[in-house]
């Protein structure tokens, strides 16, 4: 259990750690800064605990101060698609269902005991109302979200699993070190007795969780 003094510790530390996050594009005064981090409720999830459901309203996006999720889709057959790994410093939500206030159609599962901040759709449009600082940041956020979902499909539709594999871990060796190879097979649309023999990460020196 953590006493009152250790959980205000932790929660200056992520409020820091969001702060240097939000600098990395933008410098924020500490007045500006105070005003920010109003907006934000910090959230403990556990090991296995669902961050999002589907068929729930979808009231929040987060950001990551600590752990790891996996957002995935279930089809009608019960098979697990996975659409993003997401550690710290990562922005998760099902966007489509926050954006529009409607049910998720994916889950979000915590993979390691986490910390996350919690922003409503009426707190960010808040905040980039009232800082153009803000609204420059999430548009960012966005921009780089775009890109990346670009590349992964680029990745998916032009490259075979050996390349998808090695590019992956090149990228995302943090991912690598500490998400179970299935889960990485099942992204990466390969089969994990492929991916068991290739390898192309390990022998760069980079351990794989099995």
């Amino acid at each position: 259990m953590f006493n009152t003094t250790s959980l205000l510790a932790t929660h200056i530390l992520d409020m820091e750690k969001l702060r240097k996050h939000i600098e990395e594009i933008t410098p924020v005064s500490d007045d500006e800064f105070e005003y920010i981090k109003a907006f934000f409720t910090k959230k403990r999830v556990r090991k296995h605990q669902f961050l999002i459901q589907a068929g729930e309203k979808v009231a929040c996006e987060y950001w990551i101060a600590n752990g790891v999720f996996r957002a995935f889709y279930t089809d009608e057959t019960g098979r697990e698609h996975i659409l993003q790994f997401a550690l710290e410093n990562s922005w998760l939500s099902d966007y489509n269902a926050f954006f529009h206030q409607t049910e998720s159609t994916m889950n979000i599962i915590c993979m390691e005991e986490a910390e996350v901040l919690s922003l409503t759709l009426h707190a960010r449009e808040k905040l980039a109302s009232d800082l153009h600082k803000m609204e420059h940041f999430f548009r960012m956020k966005v921009t780089s979200g775009y890109t990346a979902q670009q590349h992964r499909i680029i990745s998916l539709l032009c490259r075979n699993p050996k390349e998808r594999y090695e590019e992956f871990g090149i990228l995302f060796p943090e991912i690598v070190r500490r998400i179970p190879k299935k889960y990485i097979a099942e992204y990466l649309g390969i089969s994990r007795e492929t991916l068991s023999r290739i390898h192309p990460v390990q022998r760069r020196g980079i351990p794989v969780k099995q």
